[in-house]
């Protein structure tokens, strides 16, 4: 029985390697360059959602599974304490005829008494031990459903920011003007006067000052604008400087801020699934 108890409620070597063999298929479909030439951005969209709705379904899959077997192990674990009870007082009852003709014969009911008593105390002691250890092989099941599940989610998430990294990044070397899209919206969002520093990828420099005084229109009137080259800077982004402050518009850093939000709203939703975890 502890066997059976032991693998029903834990998350087994071949689950694991199973989401990390779905980890690992999936890799070469984000970084391939023929999937994004082949089919373009609408086939890279088909293809990521099937894979998506495949990750999550095997994860789910999984975890049920897990769940099943551990509620099977709950009912084996009751029936065998029912079944052990009901041995227990049949043998009991037969104990407590012969052992009650023989407790007046020699004028010791009070003793017997109290031992039956005992025993009954300590047999329903060892039943609501096996309840217990049946609903804590449950919760523990789904627990572990839930970690599997938020595990696939983490994943999909990572998996979602790193393809629109590689589309953003096609859109934007096929596109160039896309480029000054993003850097003038960027630039909107300052209303200050004095010299603003736009810091762009070295290899935009010679496109986006070409478009400078296209680019100044966003800004103040009163306002001057430089560009200047950033090492730090990749393709698409930009970086805002003046006496107000900064404003990081760099493509990583906006798609950075993207995936902690999913993040956070995975886990948010992590807690509330726990939040129905069945108790003890």
């Amino acid at each position: 029985m502890s066997n059976l108890i032991k693998s029903s409620h834990v998350i087994s070597v071949e689950d694991l390697r199973r989401i990390e063999q779905l980890r690992m298929a999936t890799k070469p479909q984000i970084i391939s360059e023929s999937a994004v030439d082949g089919g373009g951005e609408s086939s890279i969209d088909v293809e990521t959602q099937s894979m998506k709705e495949r990750i999550l379904r095997d994860a789910e899959q999984v975890a049920e599974e897990l769940v099943r077997q551990a509620r099977e192990s709950a009912e084996q674990i009751k029936a065998q304490a029912a079944e052990e009870a009901e041995s227990w007082w049949q043998e009991r009852r037969l104990q407590d005829e012969q052992a009650t003709e023989e407790a007046r014969r020699l004028g010791y009911d009070d003793g017997f008494r109290q031992g039956s008593e005992d025993a009954g105390r300590q047999l329903r002691s060892e039943w609501e031990a096996k309840l217990s250890e049946a609903s804590q092989i449950v919760k523990q099941a789904y627990i572990a459903k839930e970690h599997i599940i938020q595990e696939a989610e983490q994943f999909l998430v990572e998996l979602s920011c790193r393809i629109a990294e590689k589309v953003i990044a096609r859109r934007i070397e096929e596109t160039p003007e896309l480029t000054l899209e993003l850097i003038a919206k960027a630039l909107s969002r300052r209303k200050e006067q004095g010299t603003i520093t736009l810091c762009v990828a070295p290899s935009q420099f010679s496109f986006v000052h070409a478009a400078k005084d296209e680019l100044s229109m966003a800004i103040d009137s009163q306002a001057s604008l430089a560009i200047v080259p950033d090492q730090t800077v990749g393709e698409g982004g930009c970086v805002i400087r003046s006496s107000f402050g900064s404003i990081d518009a760099r493509v990583d850093t906006q798609l950075t801020s993207i995936r902690q939000e999913l993040l956070r709203v995975a886990a948010h939703s992590a807690e509330a699934r726990d939040d129905h975890v069945p108790g003890d």
